[in-house]
């Protein structure tokens, strides 16, 4: 089954997509658009990549409770899922902008480049929980 992975921001939201019989997931782009563009983009990515299912990041509370942005994420993810008809799972998105920092810390890429790349090495951290939660 191939997957596509939001890790949704204000500002930035990254892409990833990754299937569960290779196993491999990669970190695609970064969309930096207005709020009320960020689903057109998003469309715009899910035709060209064709995913079976969407995984959407949600932003739990370090005790594990939601929040309004968890509850913001579940919204965006019911109308995702009516506009493009292919199921949208939510996954725990707690510290993969960390595990994509640590990903990155050693990698010479200046602050920005670094900045630019982390939304989308997100979204691979939370297919690649996604994918191990079922596992």
């Amino acid at each position: 089954m191939r997957y596509l992975a939001i890790d949704l921001g204000d500002k930035r939201t990254g892409i990833a997509a990754g299937d569960d019989i290779t196993g491999v997931i990669t970190p695609l782009e970064v969309i930096t658009v207005a709020p009320t563009l960020l689903l057109d983009e998003l469309l715009k990515s899910i035709t060209t990549h064709k995913p079976d299912a969407i995984v959407l990041g949600v932003p739990l509370n370090m005790d594990g409770s939601e929040g309004g942005p968890a509850k913001k994420a579940r919204e965006f993810g019911a109308t995702l899922s009516q506009r493009v008809g292919v199921p949208v799972h939510f996954q725990d998105e707690r510290l993969t902008s960390y595990a994509a920092d640590q990903a990155m810390s050693q990698t010479g890429r200046t602050h920005k480049r670094k900045k630019e790349l982390r939304d989308a090495l997100a979204a691979a951290e939370i297919l690649r929980d996604y994918l191990e939660s079922r596992g």
